[in-house]
């Protein structure tokens, strides 16, 4: 499979309802809302509240914000943590040390089934072994099997239409979306149970929301041509040429303008450009020569001499192929492409292909100055649900007896009282990044766009 579906590339669609107009219309609202909580905050701190009005209604004022209270990122935004987020919100507090007995008998008191939307294959046997631990106390839960896009999209449609259909979402947030936009709109619900969370191996893994598991996007190379030593160990080496000029490997991954996930590793380097500059420095021995012009564009604003940009640049001009199922793309790695050694991305279980399907396949792991980012899973109660009870109850299940059903290569529990021992290392050790979602954030329509241009100038698609 050569270049894009229909040999159609990709354009800006800034129309009123497109994507890219319709995420920075929610940026703006979430945004506004939380300059205007600032405001709150910052006029009653100043004794605004003195008068007995409704700041002071009810004992539910929101955690002091003072020396005192947890502390924040440092940004110069006002960034909040998930946790210092939600002690803003007394009711969500609330449900975190109740226990799985308590929470169980207000489940049973809700009635209904359980609704799960998630983004893994393995929801429906996770819902299936919770549904016979609790089927005496007649709980049910229900998975639906979505891709990311459309479980994000589902929440957000029922929550602007005030038709809430599921209890839990199971998703990632590799660029922001969901902890930036969805929680301060009041999609999603925030909750860490406390006796899970002191088990958790990393806090700054909760920065974003609570943690099922981690993961994260491998380059693929193949065994059989390279036996005895992986033969990159840094990522400018994948635009580098023969001593003819021509592109030195062939390239197979998703359409990185269309896989956030992706798009987010790259807004990575823009974000850890003097990272990227220094990997570049430390490989070739010279500075880092810029070729991108930043002065092409008008409608963003890109920076010069930015070696994340530099490197994206280099990568969006190369000759590339385009496989949207992660299967074929380790499959393509194994097969290879026009007779150069092949490498490919995918997310790190694809790994099963190895032993699966036999293929002759592994991860580069030592790439400078990162392999990439150490993407979680998150798990949220839906606000408003029929089941908030049941939701966490279910997501208590989730990060306890249910992790059985997540136990493969690629997946890494994120608590200590649990190793899946499929993975051949701890994700302590595999030479990913935490996630700057914030900074991410930022950057990520930028990034989607500086690609997208550029892939419409390359002469070797």
């Amino acid at each position: 499979m050569r270049g894009r579906a229909g040999n159609a590339r990709p354009r800006f669609d800034k129309t009123e309802n497109s994507p890219f107009e319709r995420r920075k219309s929610i940026m703006k609202k979430a945004l506004a809302l939380l300059l205007a909580l600032a405001m709150v905050f910052s006029l009653a701190a100043c004794g605004g509240g003195n008068d007995g009005g409704a700041a002071d209604a009810g004992g539910n004022q929101p955690a002091d914000t003072g020396s005192d209270a947890p502390a924040d990122t440092g940004s110069d935004s006002g960034f909040k943590d998930a946790r210092s987020l939600q002690a803003e919100f007394p009711d969500q507090v609330a449900w975190n040390d109740m226990s799985e007995e308590e929470l169980l008998e207000l489940a049973k008191a809700e009635g209904g089934d359980i609704t799960i939307y998630g983004i893994s294959s393995r929801i429906e046997k996770i819902c299936d072994l919770f549904n016979e631990k609790y089927a005496d106390d007649g709980l049910k839960a229900v998975a639906f099997d979505l891709d990311q896009t459309e479980a994000i999209d589902k929440v957000r449609t029922e929550a602007e239409t005030k038709n809430v259909n599921a209890d839990v979402l199971q998703c990632k947030d590799v660029a922001g979306d969901i902890f930036i936009e969805f929680v301060p709109l009041e999609y999603v619900e925030l909750y860490f149970p406390t006796d899970i969370c002191e088990h958790i191996v990393d806090e700054n893994l909760m920065t974003y929301g609570m943690p099922f598991y981690s993961t994260l996007s491998y380059w693929y190379y193949n065994t059989d041509l390279f036996p005895d030593a992986e033969p990159i160990t840094n990522w400018w080496q994948f635009v580098e040429k023969d001593e003819n000029g021509n592109q030195k490997y062939s390239i197979v991954a998703k359409e990185i303008g269309t896989e956030q996930a992706y798009l987010s590793l790259f807004a990575s380097f823009i974000v850890n450009a003097d990272a990227m500059e220094k990997a570049y420095e430390d490989l070739y021995g010279e500075p880092l020569e810029y070729t991108y012009d930043a002065s092409e564009f008008t409608d963003i604003v890109v920076p010069e001499n930015n070696a994340g940009y530099e490197f994206m640049y280099r990568f969006s001009q190369q000759e590339m192929t385009f496989i949207s199922d992660g299967d074929e793309i380790v499959s393509a790695v194994h097969n290879g492409i026009e007779g150069r050694p092949t490498f490919g991305l995918a997310s790190a279980g694809k790994i099963s292909g190895r032993d699966d399907d036999g293929l002759s396949i592994a991860w580069l792991t030592d790439l400078q100055p990162y392999n990439g980012i150490q993407n979680c899973n998150y798990l949220y109660p839906i606000a408003g649900c029929d089941s908030p009870a049941g939701a966490r109850l279910f997501i208590r299940f989730m990060m306890g007896d249910g992790f059985e059903a997540m136990c493969k290569e690629g997946n890494w529990s994120v608590v200590d009282n649990f190793e899946n021992p499929k993975n051949p290392f701890p994700i302590s050790e595999a030479n990913a990044i935490a996630p700057d979602l914030e900074a991410i954030y930022n950057v990520f329509l930028d990034t989607q766009d500086a690609w997208i241009f550029w892939l419409n100038q390359n002469t070797n698609m």
